[in-house]
């Protein structure tokens, strides 16, 4: 298995972040990526390539030109101010207020485009996400070009980015992007299996009245976790996308005998799909030591998950999501990947 990885990943690197009331330093770091791969290398899973560069078009396809035009420029408008720390925001276009875009304010521009408060911009962030995304296109390029898989070691993350929003850690949807460019380029139905604790609430928004992509889902409960206002059981697509959207919310705690019977759920939804291609976004947060998740998946339980995707039979691209027990993460991720491999 080919791994897509470059290191400009590390120019992204947020100072830190509000946690119960505190200001700590970002979960979301450059340490995930390394511990990574790290492992894919000791693993010896197979080479380790620099990303082709795509260009900004394929990520057009899926982000509008004026988020990017705002996201690309924000930190030199930033430091034309004289600022050099993170740049956050503090104002959004709640429910009793206006959708509007102001014209003259970097911060309410800011707020505009995100729905939280915790995807810190950087003065390299723009460069790290572009890059992360083009390694999500190599990956898909790999698979196009014939190999049965190919992991994407996204960093920063993606599946909580929207159209023209971002949050939750995520500024360019990645699994989204390559899910674009296969169906560009000839696919006609690709399947996203989301195994992050999170719900992909950015994935699922780009697809959610759409018939080509399949979005599956296996989270934490939004009653009681992150993105709270997305991934319930009843949303389930919308016009032309009725019926290709399948949220499996689980309790708080959940082991891998509740995690399993889901996958196996959300596997069967595929299968009967036949999708051209699959993209797993590959969240390892599920894990029982994970900092800011809840459920108890254990390091070997990771191998079994491997060995299910494995059993779908189709070309599948697997791309780094979430994972934030720094010291496993790497362990964790690999074994899916050797798992489906049957190793």
């Amino acid at each position: 298995m080919q791994t897509f990885y470059t290191d400009d990943h590390r120019l992204h690197h947020g100072r830190c972040e509000l946690i119960d009331g505190q200001l700590k330093p970002c979960f979301e770091m450059p340490q995930r990526a390394y511990h990574i791969l790290d492992r894919v290398k000791e693993r010896k899973l197979g080479e380790v390539l620099e990303p082709a560069d795509f260009g900004r078009a394929p990520i057009e396809r899926i982000h509008t030109k004026a988020y990017l035009d705002f996201f690309e420029g924000a930190w030199a408008r930033w430091e034309k101010q004289g600022k050099d720390g993170d740049l956050m925001p503090f104002t959004w276009p709640a429910r009793t207020l206006r959708e509007i875009l102001p014209q003259d304010n970097l911060h309410a521009q800011l707020g505009y485009y995100s729905f939280d408060g915790g995807a810190p911009i950087t003065a390299g962030t723009w460069h790290a996400c572009y890059c992360s995304a083009q390694v999500a296109l190599s990956g898909w390029d790999e698979v196009r070009n014939g190999a049965r898989t190919a992991f994407a070691l996204c960093r920063p993350p993606g599946h909580h980015a929207a159209a023209d929003l971002m949050g939750g850690y995520c500024f360019l949807n990645n699994a989204a992007i390559a899910c674009q460019a296969a169906l560009d380029q000839g696919a006609e139905r690709i399947a996203v299996l989301d195994v992050d604790y999170h719900h992909g609430n950015g994935t699922q928004s780009i697809f959610y009245d759409r018939a080509d992509v399949l979005f599956c889902s296996i989270h934490g409960d939004p009653n009681f976790e992150f993105p709270y206002f997305l991934g319930y059981a009843d949303e389930t697509g919308a016009g032309a996308g009725e019926g290709f959207n399948l949220n499996l919310p689980l309790a708080s705690g959940s082991p891998w005998a509740v995690y399993g019977a889901a996958l196996e759920t959300a596997c069967k939804r595929i299968s009967a799909y036949s999708p051209d291609l699959v993209v797993v976004s590959l969240g390892v947060d599920t894990f029982e030591q994970d900092p800011i998740s809840q459920f108890k998946l254990k390091s070997e339980d990771y191998l079994r998950m491997g060995e299910h995707i494995a059993a779908l039979g189709c070309p599948t691209l697997f791309v780094m999501e979430g994972g934030y027990a720094v010291a496993e993460i790497g362990i964790n991720a690999v074994n899916v990947l050797e798992g489906f491999e049957g190793r």
